[in-house]
């Protein structure tokens, strides 16, 4: 599958809030941005366990706007991103650059940026 598709896949099943067909594109050990708290997770279950915790507080909802391949490796994605709390009130509406690294196929490791 394509890198632009596999994006795409990816988007659509983190705003379902499926887990496992987000991974189905994800290498084991994929280092992923902590954009709510600060830093980085490490490898599927950290992961698992960041996004479990940030949903029980948050509604986030991303949706990629314009996908740029830089490389055979590198996807830069302009992406809308509308974070709610559980009330239904805005606390964040706005556009971020994501970057995504690619190995074997497969997410390596995604970074966060302002536009």
């Amino acid at each position: 599958m394509e890198h632009e598709a596999i994006i795409y896949h990816i988007y659509d099943a983190f705003n379902r809030r499926d887990v496992d067909a987000v991974f189905i594109y994800f290498q084991p050990d994929v280092v992923w941005p902590n954009g709510w708290e600060g830093g980085y997770v490490h490898g599927l279950n950290e992961v698992r366990e960041y996004w479990t915790r940030q949903w029980n507080e948050i509604n986030p909802l991303v949706t990629p706007v314009k996908i740029t391949i830089t490389s055979d490796s590198i996807v830069e994605v302009d992406v809308k991103q509308l974070v709610k709390n559980l009330n239904g009130d805005v606390l964040a509406d706005g556009m971020v650059k994501h970057t995504y690294t690619f190995a074997d196929g497969l997410v390596r490791r995604m970074d966060i940026s302002g536009l």
